[in-house]
Parts: structure tokens; sequence; C-alpha cells
């Protein structure tokens, strides 16, 4: 069986006919002699294999025609659709974002960014992928992402640009009914008896657990989490302790203490990729993002 080709006109005269049962009428509503539309059904029928319409009056369909009636209708629609949202593209009525953020940095970090981005757009729609330093990479090789935000994303990729943002710090949070909870600092000797979260898809928590254990903590006797939500939960439920970056975002159920003696910085940088065409959004994102003050948002305290 040879490959079918239908073309977009053929399916809105088949539609049309379909809705008026009349092959008049349905030329009128579709603005085209009736000998042109007669003839693009027939040869929808020809590629479909078989009569559509019983041609009586009024006009039937026939078993094939009701049956490709609605998959028609959706292919139309779809079609449609697709043409309308790549003139909005065009235009610059409708702004696209697809971004790729690894796990451990906080999506707080954008909004004041991207509250500014939508004003500049009829219709702004975001796509924001998570995954680790691995997947970030990969989302942009793939282009399932324009801009990515991350620590360190541990690729060699040559077409990688790399654009620091900020540097931060580490602190230690706890439950507000800690015993540390009102202690403005810490030290590595009043976290002996204290059990860890370990933000294991940190990509800094392999060199966190070796400054621990460095200063003789017990970092083997930790509980393991797999997302900050989880990390929240337990901390609200004062299951252990946790180190995390200085913008990362916390209730105020939680307390936070710069920790003495932990030498241990990050660096949140900018992705994208070299040579590749940007959207206008990721183009006004980037430079939103490379000309931010970030001083500013570091010292107002994000997790404050």
């Amino acid at each position: 069986m040879g490959q079918t080709i239908m073309e977009m006109h053929q399916v809105r005269y088949f539609l049309a006919v379909a809705r008026t049962l009349n092959f008049t009428k349905a030329a009128d509503d579709c603005n085209v002699a009736q000998p042109s539309l007669t003839r693009a059904i027939k040869q929808l029928e020809g590629e479909l294999g078989g009569d559509l319409f019983r041609r009586e009056r009024p006009v039937q369909l026939t078993e094939l025609g009701q049956r490709m009636r609605p998959l028609l209708q959706q292919c139309f629609e779809a079609a449609s659709g697709a043409r309308s949202l790549a003139a909005s593209l065009k235009s610059g009525d409708v702004g696209a974002l697809r971004m790729a953020l690894t796990h451990s940095i906080d999506l707080s970090l954008l909004i004041p960014y991207l509250d500014q981005i939508r004003r500049q757009f009829n219709r702004l729609e975001f796509r924001f992928l998570r995954g680790d330093s691995r997947q970030v990479g990969e989302y942009l090789k793939s282009g399932e992402a324009e801009l990515g935000i991350a620590a360190e994303l541990g690729s060699d990729w040559e077409r990688l640009d790399v654009w620091p943002l900020f540097t931060e710090g580490f602190e230690l949070v706890v439950n507000g009914r800690h015993a540390l909870a009102k202690r403005g600092n810490v030290e590595f000797e009043d976290l002996q008896s204290e059990q860890l979260l370990s933000r294991h898809y940190c990509e800094h928590a392999g060199r966190i657990n070796d400054t621990l254990r460095e200063h003789g903590l017990n970092v083997e006797r930790k509980h393991e989490v797999a997302s900050e939500r989880d990390l929240i939960e337990l901390l609200e439920a004062d299951i252990g302790v946790a180190v995390i970056p200085h913008t990362a975002t916390t209730p105020a159920t939680l307390k936070r203490a710069a920790f003495d003696g932990l030498d241990a910085r990050r660096t949140v940088h900018l992705y994208g990729v070299a040579g590749r065409e940007r959207t206008a959004v990721a183009a006004s994102v980037m430079r939103m993002l490379r000309g931010a003050d970030w001083q500013q948002f570091l010292s107002k305290g994000a997790g404050a």
C-alpha cells in the first residue's frame, strides 16, 4: 500500500461537506468553486481508498466517511493550531522558554526575571526541565532546553557557552525547635551527635561530606534525600539537620546558622549552546541573568 499524502485544503473541504451535507453550500463556505472542491474530495477519496460520501440529496457520509470524520477533524485542528502558534511566535505575540536546571538550583532565583520577561509577550509559555548535571547537559545537547542553570555540568562538550552568575556559601539548617535553632553560628563539634540529611543530588554533596568527615563527623550515619521537598519535610519533622546553599529557600519553621570552618562554596553558572539560534525569550532571559545584580540578591538572604 502506497503512502497516503493528504493536503489540508482537501481535509477542510471534506469537513465542510460533512457539516453542510451539500457540495454547493460547502464550496461557498470555503470560498472556492464547486468543481475545485469536488475534485479535491475525489483526490482525497482516491488516497483513502474509498468513497467518503454518497452523492444523494441530501449528501450522506459513507461508513468510511463517518469513521474518517473525527480523525480528519482532529488532524485539521492540530494543523490549524500549529499554523497559529507558528505565526504568533514569528510575530512575537507568543514566546516560549525551555530551561533546564539541576535539582540543587532553587527556581526562586529566576522568578523576578520571569516576571519581567512575561510582560514583553502577550502569551508566554515556560517549560522547566530538572535533572542531575549530566541530564541538564543532555537537555542542552538535544535541544530540549535552550538554557541551563547549574553549579557544575561536568561536561566537556566544546559547544557549551558558560557564564558565571554568582558564588555562594553553605549554611546549616535545622528545625525551629531544635537545640541549635537559637544559635547564629555552629561549629563542627556541635554536630557530633546529629544525623545529617544528605542532598546527594547536589553537585557539591560529595565535597561537603568529605569536609565533614575530615573534621570527625560520622557522615556514614546519614539520611539520603532525593529532592528539596523531601528535605524540607524531614527537617520540619525534626529528622536530622542539613547543609544547604545560601540561596536555597526554606520555610519559617526552619532556622539557619552560619557554619564556622566549613570552607565550601559553589558558583552557579548559566549555560547555552554556542552557534545555535536562540528564541527572543531565551536571548532576553540570558541578558537579564548575565546583567543582574546578584550580590544584592545574595545580601537580602534568599532563604530568610
